[in-house]
């Protein structure tokens, strides 16, 4: 099959307009819109991830000129972190609302992330790594 020339994009279909670190954050900036409880939504990062983002910094959703910023979170509702997304990479996500705030949960896995837990814990701070 051919590939066509003219394609009709979806309509759930939000192309982020700004990409910045801020706040400890990783801030995806959507287009101003509605977006309903259980809609949905396929977000593609369209802009470059700062370079000086930290690679654990939560990401976050803001919808146009909006101070809300909402979680994207895994399907299993853990913060999706800096290190997990990609630029010019579509997720589908699903909305979810509560009387509390809402998130933007992950229909699938995020890229390939770390797993920066602790073996253990005692009660005192872990060790600063020895130097060379």
């Amino acid at each position: 099959m051919a590939c066509q020339n003219v394609c009709k994009l979806c309509n759930h279909l939000a192309i982020s307009t700004a990409v910045e670190f801020t706040g400890g954050n990783l801030v995806i900036t959507l287009p101003q819109a509605t977006y309903q409880n259980g809609e949905k939504v396929c977000i593609v990062i369209a802009q470059t991830i700062p370079a000086e983002t930290t690679i654990t910094a939560p990401v976050v959703i803001q919808i146009g000129e909006g101070t809300v910023q909402y979680p994207l979170t895994t399907r299993c509702c853990a913060p999706v972190t800096a290190c997990g997304v990609r630029t010019r990479t579509r997720y589908a996500t699903r909305v979810v609302t509560s009387a509390a705030g809402a998130n933007f949960r992950l229909m699938g896995n995020p890229a390939c992330t770390p797993d920066y837990s602790l073996e253990s814990i005692d009660g005192t701070a872990p060790a600063a790594p020895a130097g060379d």
